[in-house]
């Protein structure tokens, strides 16, 4: 890979880099030559995954903003975190019958140039021990079910669990006596996203891919922009001009108040070759303003024939989320407003800080509501 465009324009976070500054310079020159993060070949594969997503043959699970990024864990919180996410999506891809997209969320770097080169470190050092953890047999899943039914057997609503377990179990026996060698399998999968904050980091490890010519942000495999993104007027464009230049999968945040003709636009300037899995829309908006707004804005984009995935990412309450029925209720009335308009709810994000008996039943929950949605009824 070769280096690609550095963008000098200041920001808030971006005014210690500014031109002439000796230890910015020696930080962004640090990062130009260091690994990427990640690689071009899965960025591909994630715009593959998301393409599925799109098309409601597959589901996103993404940790969420109020959990700790991996680049600040500890190894065992790691193990845990991972864990979970496991755990939650092997519930979710059973019950829906379909693959689960895993996305983890990485360190926000900091605001100084020594800050972004330690964010850097952490980040690669967490990446290389979930790879090894990954590679080595940690998300088999005969391990991650026996997990689940550990859990389901402490649950306060083992009952409501226990037939989707059980299944679970008759499932992968029929699966090992079909195919005692299985290859790598799909639980195996997983990518990490961040916001694109600040430029001079995401420019300084964008990078050419010398296979195929394209440009490539290797600071994650899934890069998005946030409401943080578009507050800083002029600026927003050059935001744009990146993620235009990139090939890989973007994520936008719509907020409460996003105008149809806004998503239309991004559309026009991030995908202009309607490209399934190229764009995703992360819905962040409250459960009213959603129920609301969401109904128009799918309609809209469905109307110019646009395949695009559409995620809800709940605010975040801290850990006493609003609950309805035991799921945070923008989640609920995520999965109410497809369900009217027969589109697919392609999936949400959890935080997985806090309790992870939550995290699970939220997964078997929710797995409850993919299915009833797809009308297998679950056998006892």
């Amino acid at each position: 890979m070769t280096d690609f465009k550095t963008w000098r324009t200041p920001m808030a976070w971006e005014e210690a880099f500014r031109p002439g500054c000796e230890q910015s310079n020696e930080v962004v020159a640090r990062l130009r030559s260091s690994p990427p993060l990640v690689f071009a070949r899965e960025c591909d594969l994630l715009t593959e995954r998301l393409a599925q997503v799109a098309g409601g043959e597959g589901l996103v699970l993404q940790s969420s903003e109020h959990t700790q990024s991996l680049g600040s864990l500890s190894a065992d919180a790691i193990m845990g975190r991972l864990r979970t996410l496991l755990q939650m999506a092997a519930v979710l891809s059973y019950a829906a019958s379909v693959p689960v997209v895993k996305i983890v969320r990485l360190a926000l770097p900091d605001q100084e140039p020594t800050g972004i080169l330690r964010g850097y470190e952490s980040s690669a050092a967490a990446l290389n021990l979930v790879r090894a953890l990954v590679s080595g047999g940690y998300a088999d899943l005969g391990q991650i079910h026996e997990w689940n039914r550990d859990f389901v057997s402490r649950s306060p609503a083992r009952d409501r669990y226990t037939a989707l377990a059980d299944e679970m179990g008759r499932a992968l026996s029929f699966m090992r006596a079909c195919r005692p060698t299985s290859a790598r399998p799909a639980a195996a999968e997983y990518f990490v996203c961040h916001e694109a904050l600040p430029l001079v980091y995401e420019s300084a490890l964008t990078h050419v891919d010398s296979q195929t010519g394209n440009r490539y942000n290797t600071a994650g495999h899934f890069v998005r922009i946030g409401a943080r993104s578009r507050e800083h007027g002029g600026v927003y464009s050059e935001y744009i001009d990146h993620f235009t230049a990139i090939r890989n999968p973007i994520g936008v945040e719509i907020g409460p108040g996003t105008q149809p003709d806004y998503l239309l636009g991004l559309l026009d300037q991030l995908d202009p070759a309607r490209e399934p899995g190229r764009l995703t829309f992360l819905v962040r908006m409250g459960a009213a303003p959603l129920r609301d707004e969401l109904p128009e804005l799918i309609e809209k984009v469905m109307a110019e024939d646009r395949q695009v995935g559409w995620i809800c990412t709940p605010v975040s309450e801290g850990p006493g989320l609003r609950r309805f029925g035991g799921i945070p209720d923008e989640v609920t009335a995520f999965f109410e407003v497809h369900q009217a308009l027969g589109t697919h709810p392609g999936g949400f994000t959890a935080d997985l800080t806090a309790d992870v008996s939550a995290s699970l039943d939220l997964a078997f929950l929710a797995a409850e509501s993919y299915r009833a949605d797809r009308m297998i009824p679950l056998r006892t």
